[in-house]
């Protein structure tokens, strides 16, 4: 079964069963040319709606885009579309690195500092050894060094260029250079490196079923409890969509 597209609030979401992505993420393994997965919150929908900046272009041209927010599937249910599977964007990076890793393919680590860099590359080694890792650089880096970090992952051309913390543009980053690289998958996960080097502690699965994890990042970042403001934004244009029925399945 084809991974379908629908089109929430104008904004591209893929519904891809949990069992589908070994075969898409082969699929695209296979296809030329620069490729992009994005985990979707409610923030970067809200985001990519926008008409000035190239979030929006990001996001509908990436070639799979998981919903990571309860609230996506909720609405997507409230306006009558096909509703979406949610994804951990923990667990189902560590899905995508098993595909990686039963086949065999090469991976690109791209954030963090140095020792946790170190780490990861570490831990991440010791758990997929089918994977080759065929490059790392760390992120805060300073801007001459971009050329250096392009070159660098256009010669290795990795299956996976994994981007964590210390990213400042994130999904941006690989969108905006595209051009630049000839066959590579790329997936922003800004958590993905503290997680692997154990600096920082995952959210609790329960935590993340019930939808809580926003709970979590207030914890870590008091100043989040500001998003409740374009939250309730968010409610309000799923309404206003019901009401007058923009909703839509893209093509």
């Amino acid at each position: 079964m084809a991974v379908q597209r629908i089109d929430l609030l104008g904004v591209p979401v893929d519904v891809c069963q949990p069992e589908e992505l070994e075969s898409e993420i082969l699929e695209m393994l296979a296809k030329p040319g620069t490729k992009q997965i994005v985990f979707l919150s409610v923030w970067k929908l809200l985001r990519a709606r926008r008409k000035r900046g190239d979030f929006g272009s990001c996001i509908k041209s990436a070639d799979l885009i998981l919903p990571v927010s309860k609230s996506i599937l909720t609405a997507a249910k409230f306006l009558k579309l096909t509703v979406p599977v949610r994804y951990n964007p923990f667990t189902a990076t560590i899905s995508i690195l098993s595909v990686i890793d039963q086949h065999y393919k090469s991976l690109y680590l791209l954030g963090g500092r140095d020792k946790t860099l170190f780490r990861t590359e570490k831990n991440v080694h010791e758990t997929f050894t089918g994977i080759q890792i065929v490059g790392r650089f760390t992120g805060y880096y300073r801007k001459q060094l971009e050329g250096d970090i392009v070159q660098s992952i256009y010669k290795s051309s990795p299956s996976l260029a994994l981007i964590s913390e210390g990213i400042k543009e994130q999904d941006l980053w690989s969108y905006r250079r595209r051009n630049s690289f000839s066959s590579s998958i790329f997936l922003h996960y800004k958590d993905a490196f503290g997680i692997f080097s154990d600096r920082i502690r995952r959210v609790d699965e329960k935590t993340f079923e019930k939808g809580r994890e926003i709970w979590y990042e207030i914890v870590r970042n008091p100043l989040k409890i500001l998003l409740a403001f374009p939250f309730f934004g968010f409610i309000l244009i799923t309404l206003w969509y019901r009401i007058f029925r923009k909703n839509s399945i893209a093509a």
